[in-house]
């Protein structure tokens, strides 16, 4: 309010303004600037690896990935609805690109989000078993109204990260909402999570009316070296 009351005198704007108009336009610049302020620290909280938006979101045809679908996601009626977003695809097709996007979208929309790349996040868990954070940890997790779990499957999970995956998934059930991502297919996720029961359970949990993205096409990373090199020759 003060900024902006400040900026109108330097520009002579007082004059022009009624009592009721001066009031709008200091109200409506306070309520602006909480507004970003809030979704910087939410952003903050999130913990991104990457910088992402929708608009930046690469549709080419050879994607598999719809922009409609995008878009109804953009508006965050899946978190609302406590559904999850699984995204599958080959190293470097663009995965974690694509819910870091949702993320920020869902952070913009005044959402709780919190990104993790799933060995880092084991590695964290199992030090704080250690360490006597690892409460803390998982009640910070379970207040999240999304959590972005990255490049699930990557490698093996023993008995104490699959206790701790058990934990986060039924915390969450029908609760939050979920994005993972993964290299793997969907149908191998099982034999990944080990241990019949629990993987069961796990899964259950999971794949049970999530949405799907599938993507195809040249690993991103090649198609950006290509175009360099190419403008590097040019």
């Amino acid at each position: 309010m003060a900024r902006a009351y400040q900026t109108s005198l330097e520009n002579d704007k007082l004059q022009q303004l009624s009592a009721d108009e001066l009031i709008t336009l200091l109200v409506e610049a306070e309520w602006d600037d909480r507004l970003n302020r809030n979704i910087e620290r939410r952003l903050r909280n999130a913990k991104f690896r990457y910088q992402s938006s929708i608009e930046n979101i690469d549709f080419g045809a050879d994607r598999n990935l719809d922009r409609n679908q995008m878009m109804r996601f953009a508006e965050c009626t899946y978190i609302r609805k406590q559904e999850n977003i699984l995204i599958t695809g080959s190293t470097g097709i663009g995965k974690s690109h694509v819910a870091t996007a949702l993320g920020y979208q869902a952070c913009t929309l005044g959402f709780k989000v919190y990104y993790a790349n799933m060995a880092k996040l084991f590695l964290k868990l199992k030090m704080g078993k250690a360490d006597g954070s690892y409460i803390r940890e998982i009640s910070r997790i379970e207040r999240q109204d999304l959590l972005i779990l990255d490049d699930f499957g990557l490698l093996p999970i023993d008995n104490q990260n699959r206790s701790a995956l058990m934990e986060i998934i039924e915390d969450r059930h029908k609760k939050a909402s979920m994005i993972i991502t993964s290299q793997l297919p969907v149908n191998c996720w099982h034999e990944v999570i080990g241990e019949k029961t629990i993987a069961d359970a796990i899964l259950d949990r999971i794949v049970h009316d999530a949405h799907r993205i599938e993507l195809k096409g040249e690993s991103l990373r090649k198609t950006r070296v290509k175009q360099k090199e190419i403008e590097t020759l040019n």
